[in-house]
């Protein structure tokens, strides 16, 4: 009675462990679409609205769900209390909320050149730098996409067939 107790512990956690990697394959794709829409947003408000960044940032926190809303919370805040540059308060915040998303080292880097330009150059130029930054995020959903097709099932299988592979060599 013992072993089937513990063999369906250990089914449980190695099923749970392979949800788990695959909800990280799905969620990659799903933030990076939800960053596409933000710079969207944030172009708009600038190009047409002529909103300050700190109150762009500001809405686009109310709009977007946690954890993007996290970070254009903590972008707002930084800017509002006026003690640091753009620059700083974007990778601070960048920082802050990188743990809690599912993106990569590569999208890490897209956003944080993005927010080197980010407040330095007029209206155009920005626009362009956010279309730039766009086309970069496209290429990475494309790639998280095709990523989430070729290992999303296999990754949930292989959580559960690892289990039954340790119970049978426990046995």
């Amino acid at each position: 009675m013992l072993k089937l107790i513990g063999a369906a512990i250990i089914i449980l956690a190695t099923t749970w462990a392979g949800f788990e990697a695959s909800r990280h394959l799905s969620q990659r794709p799903r933030q990076l679409r939800q960053l596409k829409v933000a710079l969207q947003s944030l172009e708009a408000e600038i190009m047409y609205g002529h909103t300050p960044l700190a109150d762009a940032a500001s809405r686009l926190s109310k709009q977007m769900p946690k954890p993007l809303s996290w970070f254009f919370e903590s972008f707002s805040s930084k800017l509002t209390s006026g003690e640091t540059t753009v620059k700083i308060a974007w990778d601070e915040s960048l920082k802050e909320v990188w743990k809690w998303l599912a993106l990569k080292q590569g999208e890490f880097e897209i956003l944080s050149q993005f927010g080197e330009t980010l407040g330095r150059h007029d209206r155009y130029h920005q626009q362009k730098q956010i279309m730039l930054t766009m086309a970069h995020l496209e290429r990475e959903e494309n790639d998280a996409l095709d990523r989430q097709g070729k290992y999303e099932k296999m990754v949930r299988s292989l959580g559960f067939l690892s289990g039954l592979l340790l119970i049978i060599m426990l046995m």
